[in-house]
């Protein structure tokens, strides 16, 4: 199979028929031999019924429905695992993506051997309350992933390689940062491409303002567990040892302040108790302390997971 059309969905059947029709149109005319795989995500508006009835017309659709809504990243994950296409497409539901982009998406990730092609919506049709945190993010992304030819890490229009979704779980409200995901599972080949943003036709848009706060908490997450996951002493281990260095010379400085005035039989002002800088030792020795038994207790915790050999291997003989 050529592609497979990973498309989440949640409350969208008004645009379901016009959307997998389109894309129909697109792959018949390119002979692509291809699959549409939906995930319902807990619909309340008669999408799963829409989906049955677009499959008595297309063999070539596929139906998945969650019985709760448990948002885009687990409808992504799941989609992934029942794609069989060479290359996953994944688009919106809300037909803000345009399907006309498949066949440039397809070539760059054959011919070019791209891992991850995202799009790029350049021209956006959002208002500014949502444009302006989107550029910051992005900004802030690229910063802490390194991955710095991507302007839009969030767009729904993206192209993968069959080896990178069967090589990586999205989870919690991830979904945002897969090209940062796959990057940390060794696939390293990331590209961009300009895409159309088409204006919503139908519905509302399913996001609010607290996706931005989730977004950076999110990001925060990757950027630990791909660094420090496997290794997480290597963090909690050095931080703790500064902290604890900092406060033991400050205590030792304190105290051998006063033993040198009393050998010289000056007089002090104060007691060490008295003095601020004591008990800034003291709680930097006591946080230093935590830290490096929390980097134990996790560096156990990692050891003994179930998944902690588990490797991306890209090739076995």
């Amino acid at each position: 199979m050529d592609i497979s059309v990973v498309i989440p969905l949640y409350n969208e059947v008004e645009s379901l028929p016009e959307l997998t029709s389109w894309i129909s149109k697109v792959m018949d005319e390119n002979n692509f031999l291809y699959e549409i795989v939906l995930i319902d995500d807990g619909s309340t508006d008669g999408s799963w019924e829409m989906i049955h009835k677009l499959r008595l017309n297309n063999p070539f659709i596929k139906g998945i429905k969650f019985r709760r809504n448990y948002g885009k990243s687990a409808a992504l994950n799941v989609g992934f695992d029942a794609a069989e296409g060479n290359v996953i497409i994944t688009m919106d539901a809300d037909l803000q993506d345009s399907p006309d982009e498949i066949p440039e998406l397809y070539r760059r990730i054959v011919e070019e051997k791209y891992d991850l092609i995202s799009g790029w919506k350049a021209k956006r049709y959002d208002p500014i309350t949502k444009t302006v945190p989107t550029k910051l993010f992005n900004y802030a992304t690229r910063k802490m992933s390194g991955i710095n030819n991507l302007h839009d890490f969030n767009c729904g229009l993206k192209a993968y390689r069959k080896a990178v979704v069967k090589n990586i779980e999205v989870y919690g409200e991830m979904h945002r940062y897969i090209p940062v995901i796959a990057k940390w599972a060794g696939f390293t080949k990331i590209g961009e491409q300009v895409v159309e943003h088409r204006a919503r036709k139908y519905g509302v848009t399913k996001f609010g303002l607290s996706r931005f706060i989730n977004g950076f908490l999110d990001l925060l997450s990757i950027f630990f567990v791909g660094k420090f996951g496997k290794r997480p002493m290597h963090f909690f281990g050095a931080m703790g040892s500064l902290s604890f260095f900092a406060g033991t010379v400050c205590a030792l400085w304190i105290i051998s302040d006063k033993l040198y005035d009393i050998a010289h039989h000056i007089k002090y002002q104060r007691e060490i108790t008295a003095q601020p800088l004591f008990y800034i030792a003291l709680v930097a020795i006591i946080i230093g302390s935590q830290l490096f038994l929390t980097g134990f207790v996790a560096e156990l915790v990692a050891r003994s997971a179930p998944e902690r050999n588990k490797y991306q291997i890209e090739d076995s003989i």
